[in-house]
């Protein structure tokens, strides 16, 4: 498989080339987070490389207070785009950032990220998105599961978990799955990875 540097570069080209943009706004939200967050109260959520914002809405559209924030200008147009679409943009707010250096002045009661790739790996990722999530709020991890991309693109159940052994949190859900996703006329098999984790203190 060819391995790439996702940077901000590699991101505005791929959320800007070819049929992406098309493909992207019929892509639903990932089956995971409308399962993980059915028991959690609704407050203030985070969408951590949002790309064009299928989580965001629908997080919104369940009465969360959204943020989404990705390294592409692009994917963010596109997200914008959808929010006026689907009546939704007074609930959501779009920064547009490189998630492996922003440091936001706030934290939020649920933090999600979905298959997002940055340039510095998933782990390091995980670990610095996990300090944005408020005492007694909920960390999401959806992933891509090793050997469907580049390694360092990937994680696996017991890495991520380990990052979350300590005091501080309380591992709720670790599972990985498997699904076929059709959008665009294309179709995609997906080896997932689930984590869920609260924060106690």
């Amino acid at each position: 498989m060819t391995d790439h540097t996702f940077d901000q570069s590699y991101w505005e080209k791929h959320w800007s080339s070819g049929d992406a943009p098309a493909r992207s706004e019929q892509m639903p939200a990932n089956p995971y987070l409308s399962t993980e967050t059915a028991a959690l109260e609704v407050g203030s959520a985070l969408d951590a490389g949002c790309g064009t914002g299928a989580e965001a809405l629908w997080l919104a559209a369940q009465g969360w207070t959204v943020t989404g924030a990705d390294i592409s200008s692009a994917a963010l147009e596109t997200a914008a785009a959808r929010a006026d679409a689907a009546g939704l943009a007074d609930h959501l707010e779009w920064v547009h950032a490189d998630l492996t250096s922003w440091e936001p002045e706030r934290s939020w009661d649920l933090v999600v990220t979905s298959y997002a790739h940055p340039a510095a790996g998933q782990l390091d990722f995980y670990r610095r998105i996990a300090s944005w999530v408020a005492p007694g709020g909920t960390l999401l991890i959806v992933a891509h599961d090793h050997g469907a991309h580049p390694e360092h693109a990937t994680a696996a159940v017991a890495e991520i978990k380990e990052l979350f052994a300590g005091a501080s949190w309380r591992i709720d859900t670790g599972y990985e799955s498997s699904r076929t996703v059709e959008a665009g006329g294309g179709v995609t098999d997906l080896r997932d990875v689930v984590v869920r984790v609260h924060r106690t203190s």
